[in-house]
């Protein structure tokens, strides 16, 4: 749909912080794949901006920071509403509970779209129980025009726990760069720098990711563990790749000194060469306690690998059980162990569900597809809010 003005559609984008993560690298995407002359965008972070805006390749791309300090961003609104005011966006995209307070001085400024995304789960609250969560969301409610969800996960929790009308949610899947993201086999593929394991050489399990307790690392190190006492034999050859930092790396380190498997484990902290990384792989795991759309998930089944996630978020929207990997229950160290040497044992079953995650990538998973989403509930908004119309759900 056209939307005939001087110049496209302008969309603020409001995170609370512009870094490293799955959020982040959603907004990224779809600002460099969405077409210059469909809609402009501004990046404002409630505190700061980080060189990760590099990746951003548009250069007409404002980015604002505001150097929140801890609290209510109620002193802000001053400052947002003059910055609505000034930059006069067509659409207003908050992110997360951490940035959704500012859809109220958004709609105080006349912004009449308000969209608000809920990408994952707040830490403190992993499984969507808080009475409080569900009320300040509720609270804000009124004022945001439209929400996204990134799951089905995420969108049953609106609807059903904050009581959101169904027809303003929509559900939207991630998308994954199938060309930066693709198998050894068709890349041109490099050993990974540093690493001192050979994909010919060794069958090599990783993940990827901030090394903090939602991410659970550390029951993927007592799984690894665990499957070299429950298949010995994998010794020789089965290895353990934990690329990221933060605060569970040294804990991490700790247990594999502990067990005597250290030498048979890399944790080279965080790198930016994450495709080469996955490519030097041949199992991705996902521990996590809580998840929205895992981007490393999609981004580890285009590079035809098999997953091993758990069950939480959208993790199993993305994983066909048995097809692409396996789905096992979070924190359970014994199910991650039995499914890790299931398939180090197997690796010809595993070279097969890599290769149908990477299929099912291709069919459902596409930036374009993601971009075309956005685009469409972008004007179709815009021009619900010119025209008064409401707004049938569109699910995808």
């Amino acid at each position: 749909m056209a939307l005939i003005k001087d110049k496209p559609p302008l969309v603020l984008h409001v995170v609370y912080r512009f870094d490293t993560g799955g959020l982040e690298n959603g907004v990224v995407n779809l600002i460099n794949n969405m077409p210059e002359d469909v809609y402009r965008h501004v990046i404002l972070a409630l505190t700061d901006v980080t060189d990760f805006r590099l990746r951003i390749v548009r250069r007409d791309v404002e980015f604002l920071s505001l150097n929140k300090t801890p609290g209510h961003a109620l002193k802000l609104y001053p400052r947002l509403f003059s910055i609505f005011r000034r930059l006069r966006p067509d659409i207003v995209h908050t992110r997360n509970l951490a940035a959704l307070e500012v859809v109220v001085p958004a709609w105080l400024a006349g912004i009449r779209v308000r969209v608000h995304g809920e990408h994952g789960r707040d830490v403190g609250d992993l499984d969507g129980s808080s009475r409080k969560f569900q009320w300040v969301r509720r609270l804000y409610s009124p004022f945001v025009s439209h929400y996204l969800a990134l799951s089905r996960d995420l969108a049953d929790y609106l609807v059903s726990k904050v009581k959101v009308s169904p027809s303003k949610v929509t559900q939207v899947y991630n998308g994954v760069d199938l060309i930066r993201f693709s198998p050894r086999e068709v890349a041109h593929f490099q050993p990974l720098p540093g690493c001192p394991f050979a994909a010919s050489e060794f069958w090599i399990a990783g993940t990827v990711g901030r090394m903090q307790t939602v991410k659970d690392q550390l029951t993927l190190v007592r799984a690894f563990i665990r499957a070299l006492e429950i298949a010995p034999a994998l010794k020789p050859r089965l290895r353990l790749v934990l690329v990221g930092d933060g605060a569970l790396r040294a804990q991490c380190q700790s247990l594999l000194d502990m067990a005597g498997v250290a030498d048979l484990a890399w944790l080279p902290g965080e790198r930016s060469d994450i495709p080469d990384v996955m490519r030097s792989l041949n199992c991705f795991v996902l521990p996590s306690l809580a998840e929205g759309i895992s981007n490393t998930i999609l981004e580890a089944m285009a590079s035809g690998l098999p997953v091993l996630a758990t069950d939480v978020g959208g993790n199993a929207d993305l994983v066909v059980h048995g097809i692409t990997g396996h789905i096992v229950p979070a924190a359970d160290v014994e199910a991650m162990a039995q499914g890790l040497a299931h398939l180090a044992s197997e690796p010809e079953l595993a070279r097969r569900m890599g290769l149908a995650g990477r299929l099912r990538v291709l069919e459902k998973f596409s930036l374009q597809a993601m971009v075309a989403t956005y685009q469409d509930l972008y004007d179709r908004l815009l021009s619900s809010a010119s025209g008064n119309l409401q707004l049938p759900p569109t699910n995808r």
